[in-house]
């Protein structure tokens, strides 16, 4: 008998959750050929764990549950990887373009970490990433209005969505709940979705900056495939086989 044939449920349970931690989802049948046991039990398996709240069930296995903290909490984590991830990006930017910063606070970093003096439109429904850049030399801005969704950290709905559709950028920053180099980008709120959908559409290029909890990160709504993504910033010691994966899939990654 192996090992995985003696675990009792609680720990194959456990053993299940080490795998979402580390892929973000998994696949019951692959589970059960792993761990020799019946589809049956995999499932049972991934009830109790969503019962825990620890995954979410989708069909044929489950995805990790991300706990999102709100805006102001997130401005605190992970600063200085944040601010590194956000030099980098800021490199992307050239002279005399028009941008399009989604909310978020990696994107408030990017904003901090944008140069001066470059004839730069900064255009974006967060306060804070507007806050970032307003009164600095060489900068304009336009904060596009509607409903705050404090989560968030930005303005969401029709009236903000409508107000991005008439400008046109050179460059745009969605905010990134996940990314998936087969899939492309996925978020977790609708309205949040129909947004970054419409600053992508309007952008020549987008630059999607991932800090390494979204690279295996579930989120409810996709976004955009994985053809849209232009650029995606990663921190330096990602691992090889993931950065592979995305170039191949045809996007420019910057570490």
């Amino acid at each position: 008998m192996s090992l995985f044939e003696a675990t009792l449920p609680r720990e194959r349970q456990d053993l299940i959750l080490d795998r979402l931690h580390r892929d973000g989802k998994v696949v019951a049948a692959d589970l059960a050929q792993e761990f020799r046991v019946s589809e049956d039990s995999i499932r049972r398996d991934l009830r109790d764990l969503a019962a825990r709240g620890l995954c979410r069930r989708v069909y044929g296995g489950a995805l990790l549950v991300h706990h999102v903290p709100p805006i102001g909490e997130r401005h605190h984590e992970r600063a200085e990887l944040k601010r590194l991830l956000a030099r980098t990006a800021a490199s992307l930017v050239g002279e005399k373009q028009i941008l399009f910063i989604d909310a978020g606070s990696t994107n408030t970093a990017l904003a901090k970490a944008l140069p001066d003096n470059r004839a730069l439109t900064v255009v974006t429904n967060a306060p804070d990433v507007a806050s970032a850049v307003l009164g600095r030399p060489g900068f304009e801005v336009i904060l596009l209005g509607g409903k705050l969704d404090p989560f968030i950290g930005g303005a969401i709905g029709s009236r903000t969505v409508r107000q991005a559709q008439d400008i046109r950028a050179d460059l745009c920053f969605p905010g990134v709940c996940a990314v998936d180099p087969m899939s492309g980008l996925w978020t977790i709120h609708e309205e949040e979705t129909v947004f970054k959908q419409a600053i992508i559409e309007a952008s020549g290029e987008t630059v999607a900056i991932a800090t390494p909890d979204k690279l295996v990160a579930s989120a409810t709504h996709h976004t955009a495939p994985i053809g849209a993504i232009t650029h995606l910033v990663v921190a330096a010691d990602t691992d090889t086989s993931i950065v592979e994966r995305y170039r191949t899939a045809g996007v420019c990654v910057h570490l």
